[in-house]
């Protein structure tokens, strides 16, 4: 059986970065072999028990908070701290308080939130992140209110950050993947799986075994049964079936928890030993040669130069520790055509001998039978029977495989026939948005060319006030010049009527002064002897003289 797990998507959406991996993995604490171990292979994080940090690291991250801003780098540097809200707020106050306060910020502040957190899961900004990305976790799992009731309430981009802090998995804050918000939640309560190219309820499949019903969030559709993580890894032989329950495990995973090993299948009955799987889930046993052929029938064709050499080193490594003699010849084939490939050997000539070994030993098969154990015939009837049940079984196995695929295929019809409808929701919004945008810019050129207009208005208009305030000044001087000048001739001719007054009336005082001088000397003649009236109107003409 082929892993039915989706593909479809690139692995970078949900690969956590082997920094954040290594910082999550040294504060780890051991676990049991029936516990989460982790797995060599690069899978998206999903565990369900999280490592915690110590309270010396939490310290330091607040403090560093608090003096530098050390949470977030906002691009929106007009806000002021009031308004601002960090990863290490939303992690840890009421969920409705958080919500309101993201309902006022800018969507870049929001983008940004969503950026810091996506740098922090892909651990390029060094080691230091996975310490601070421990002490976001911790607060997120350590809290009783986030449930399904209390998320409703939250913000789009709150409810986000929240379930990636909680899975480790940044794909829920890219761009370009849409969840909605029921399945969000779903997914932080561990009722959905958080693989978001699956996405089953869970328990998937309605499966209530121990392994699907002790671990939070498991999916036996797309998760390793033993390290609980999952990628999309698909047709490969990094993946093992089990054939009785059908849950997944990594190839890996299986050999380092020895789960492969040397055993008696019950299917031949001979009591021959070959290499068994055994699954955690059901504690039941799968052969591995026959899966690994049918892997490579299906798909080694297909595959280029690179997967075919991955998926030899793989076989090379489950085949290792083979005993029996069709394992032992699988694990040189393996070596070989490694290195054969390694030399230049063409990939199909390499897939073609591979597919030819696998004929030569089912033609082995009976053969090495017959021989080994020639003492024991086999009755006809015997053999019709088992043969019946073979194709019984593989008739069924293919069923299986194909109502797997039937319901893997419509889930994704269904998916994309959501991803259609909101694709097309979006280009509606896109279209509105572009129209009111012309309208917008067509207001503002309207409005620039009205405050151009009253500019050049103002201009015009102080021009002419400047040129009025100089013609006011001009007029000024004029008039005060003039009116200086009035003035001067206005004295000037009062002067010349007051001295041709005081001429007449001097030349009239002489007159009279001759006269008295007559009458004076007349009446001297007369003996009389007055002469004062002659010194007063002498006296008086001195005056008159003065004040000219």
């Amino acid at each position: 059986m082929l892993p039915p797990r989706p593909g479809g998507l690139h692995p970078s959406l949900f690969l956590a970065s082997s920094v954040v991996r290594g910082s999550l993995d040294n504060h780890e604490t051991r676990l049991n072999s029936d516990q989460i171990r982790e797995s060599p292979a690069e899978s998206a994080s999903s565990r369900d028990t999280w490592p915690t940090a110590d309270a010396v690291t939490h310290t330091k991250l607040e403090n560093e908070k608090g003096e530098k801003g050390y949470y977030e780098q906002s691009v929106i540097h007009q806000l002021s701290g009031s308004t601002k809200i960090y990863l290490l707020d939303i992690a840890r106050e009421r969920v409705d308080i958080i919500s309101e306060k993201m309902k006022l910020l800018p969507n870049e502040y929001l983008e940004e939130l969503r950026g810091r957190l996506r740098r922090m899961l892909e651990g390029k900004a060094g080691p230091q992140q996975g310490d601070e990305f421990l002490v976001l976790q911790r607060l997120v799992q350590s809290r009783s209110d986030l449930t399904a009731k209390t998320l409703i309430r939250a913000h789009r981009v709150q409810l986000e950050i929240l379930v990636a802090i909680n899975s480790g998995i940044q794909a829920f804050l890219h761009p370009s993947v849409s969840i909605s918000q029921t399945s969000l939640i779903e997914v932080f309560v561990y009722k959905r799986c958080r693989n978001i190219a699956c996405q089953s309820q869970l328990p998937a499949d309605d499966c209530y075994c121990e392994i699907c019903t002790n671990r939070k969030g498991f999916c036996s559709l797309c998760m390793c049964v033993i390290c609980n993580k999952f990628d999309f890894e698909v047709n490969t032989c990094q993946w093992i079936g089990c054939d009785s329950c059908s849950h997944w495990t990594h190839t890996d995973c299986a050999i380092r928890d020895k789960q492969i090993g040397m055993g008696s299948s019950p299917a031949n009955g001979l009591g021959s030993s070959e290499l068994l799987f055994r699954c955690r889930a059901c504690n039941r046993t799968s052969e591995l040669l026959g899966w690994v052929k049918d892997v490579f029938q299906h798909c080694a064709p297909t595959w280029d130069r690179e997967s075919l050499l991955r998926e030899l080193n793989v076989v090379s490594k489950i085949f290792r520790v083979s005993e029996d003699t069709k394992g032992r010849k699988l694990f040189w084939k393996s070596e070989e055509l490694i290195e054969k490939l390694k030399g230049g050997l063409a990939e199909t000539t390499a897939s073609g001998v591979i597919l030819t070994f696998f004929q030569e030993l089912d033609m082995d098969s009976p053969k090495n039978t017959e021989a080994g154990n020639s003492s024991r015939l086999v009755p006809p009837q015997e053999a019709c029977n088992r043969i019946a049940q073979v194709v019984q079984e593989a008739v069924q196995k293919m069923e299986l495989v194909a109502d797997e695929k039937m319901r893997m295929l419509k889930k994704a019809r269904i998916a994309l026939e959501a991803c259609d409808s909101e694709l097309e929701e979006k280009a509606k919004e896109v279209a509105e948005l572009k129209l009111e945008r012309q309208q917008k810019k067509k207001q503002i050129d309207e409005l620039d060319s009205i405050v151009r207009l009253k500019q050049a208005e103002a201009d015009m208009f102080q021009l002419k006030a400047d040129e009025a305030r100089r013609e006011v000044g001009r007029l000024q001087m004029i008039a005060l010049s003039k009116l200086g000048k009035s003035e001067d001739d206005y004295a000037s001719r009062y002067l010349k009527q007051r001295l041709s007054e005081a001429e007449a009336e001097k030349q009239f005082l002489l007159e009279k002064i001759k006269l008295q001088d007559q009458d004076s000397r007349s009446s001297q003649s007369n003996g009389n002897g007055m002469g004062e009236p002659s010194q007063a109107l002498l006296s008086k003409i001195q005056e008159i003289l003065k004040s000219v």
